[in-house]
């Protein structure tokens, strides 16, 4: 397996210019009568970081699913949470989810196209996801799905694709992926930083980086559309089809290919991060959410009952615990508290650890502070433990976690919560939320959700704060917009 150089963040500047504003009148050209609804299945709740006003739903009820197709937005989300699923699991949800996507949209007269939206480094049941859903489909529609397309370029996180080598933005450098903490994870380990070399790892060599089909860089900034256009065509047998892209214009460029090859008569299935989807649904661009759009009338109310809001950290990657020590300097008077998760290794431990946070956690915000919980940074897991043992004592600890969230017992003044299984866990479990709105985004890359009013405390602005997004004082930043003025020093 070839090793990558780390590359200086200006290579982007040295990268020839694309004309964004044309390629953009192409594609809504082109947008105008593709006709296909997008259903993005986001394995964790972060997939929203690009877009607004588009409604995410928490289960994958026939329900809500018809409810979604009948949308008139184009595009809609299903939460899955799968990265915290087994693989058994992963593949059985997967099945059953694309089999009632395509009945749904059948009964409602629309074609559909489904993204697999995963983490923008690499992290995920890939290729399963995508192969449980190629097989729901092609049963169901009696049609082959002819490739699986990968983009996992997301501009908002520093994550971009060269030369088919995707990189994540570390300080000043680009770090080839494989080379990064997201590639040591315990569950969704790799290696390889070429897509080629990834998808090959990942399937255990059934799609050879040699039988790929690459959508380059220079492809793309040379507007060469009808070359593009011509490789999708080619695509038989679930061929992966890997995608560069350093800039949005990239990607809508990619997409005005791919929505001609589809409309030929090519289908395809899509495993992205949150940048495509953006595209697929013409979902344009908008400024930062304020603090009036995001707490509107109880901004005033909670600063004047001077009641505390809360944050939940989850995430143990290197960027949250600089986050975390970054939040300590807040003038936000806050109490920060340890959620010991080693107390999963003694009976009634996380049952008993949970209450004691939601107690210190409550006892803060009525004081008028902020409560910090954050999980210890550490787990000290046996020797010999597996990925799946792994992964299951994950969830339990999450869920003891997300127990601190469905103990409150009074609507904090907001709340964050800082990873992407926690904040899944807090949305579905804690808040019981069904059906939520995309707000839009509190900062780059970090969405926000306001509750249904079948949740457990409607109307809340519930910030999804991604482990591995944002820089070292953005915590900080987004939890002082937040506070109520009354908590400020």
């Amino acid at each position: 397996m070839e090793q990558y150089s780390r590359l200086p963040i200006s290579v982007l500047e040295s990268l020839p210019e694309a004309d964004g504003e044309e390629i953009h009148r192409i594609y809504q050209e082109e947008w105008k009568d593709f006709g296909r609804k997008v259903l993005v299945l986001d394995d964790d709740p972060t997939g929203i970081q690009t877009v607004h006003d588009v409604s995410v739903y928490t289960d994958w009820s026939e329900q809500s699913l018809e409810e979604g197709m009948q949308e008139e937005n184009s595009l809609f989300f299903v939460l899955t949470n799968s990265r915290s699923f087994s693989a058994s699991q992963t593949e059985k949800e997967h099945k059953i989810l694309a089999e009632r996507a395509v009945k749904g949209a059948a009964a409602c007269g629309k074609k559909l196209l489904l993204v697999s939206r995963g983490d923008s480094t690499l992290r995920g049941h890939y290729p399963l996801e995508l192969e449980a859903l190629r097989e729901a489909v092609e049963q169901q529609t009696g049609r082959p799905v002819h490739g699986q397309i990968l983009c996992p370029f997301f501009r908002e996180g520093g994550r971009y694709t060269i030369n088919s080598v995707h990189y994540v933005k570390e300080g000043d450098m680009l770090v080839p992926a494989g080379q990064t903490e997201f590639a040591r994870d315990k569950t969704f380990g790799y290696h390889s930083s070429h897509l080629g070399e990834y998808v090959e790892e990942k399937s255990g060599g059934r799609y050879r980086k040699e039988d790929s089909i690459y959508i380059t860089l220079s492809m793309l900034r040379a507007q060469k559309l009808e070359e593009i256009t011509q490789l999708l065509l080619q695509a038989e047998n679930f061929r992966p089809v890997l995608v560069d892209a350093a800039a949005q214009s990239d990607v809508e460029t990619f997409a005005i290919c791919l929505l001609r090859a589809t409309k030929a008569g090519k289908d395809f299935l899509i495993r992205s991060a949150a940048a495509l989807p953006k595209v697929l649904g013409n979902i344009s661009d908008r400024p930062l959410l304020d603090r009036q759009e995001l707490l509107g009338a109880e901004a005033d109310e909670a600063a004047g009952e001077n009641y505390g809001g809360i944050v939940l950290i989850g995430s143990h990657v290197k960027k949250t615990t600089l986050q975390l020590e970054e939040l300590k300097k807040t003038r936000v008077p806050a109490e920060f508290l340890e959620f010991n998760v080693n107390t999963c290794f003694r009976k009634g431990g996380l049952a008993e650890e949970t209450r004691r946070v939601i107690r210190e956690a409550e006892e803060a915000m009525n004081r008028g502070k902020m409560a910090v919980v954050y999980t210890s940074r550490t787990l000290l897991a046996p020797e010999g433990m597996n990925g799946e043992e792994k992964l299951k004592l994950s969830v339990e600890i999450s869920d003891a976690v997300t127990g601190v969230i469905a103990g409150l017992h009074r609507k904090p003044a907001f709340l964050v919560a800082k990873g992407g299984i926690t904040s899944s866990d807090v949305g579905t479990k804690a808040l019981k939320v069904r059906k939520a709105l995309a707000a839009g985004q509190v900062q780059p890359g970090i969405p926000v959700w306001k509750t249904g009013p079948e949740s457990r405390f409607p109307g809340l602005a519930y910030i999804i704060f991604p482990g591995n997004v944002g820089e070292t004082d953005t915590l900080k930043k987004i939890v002082e917009l937040l506070a109520p003025a009354s908590l400020e020093e």
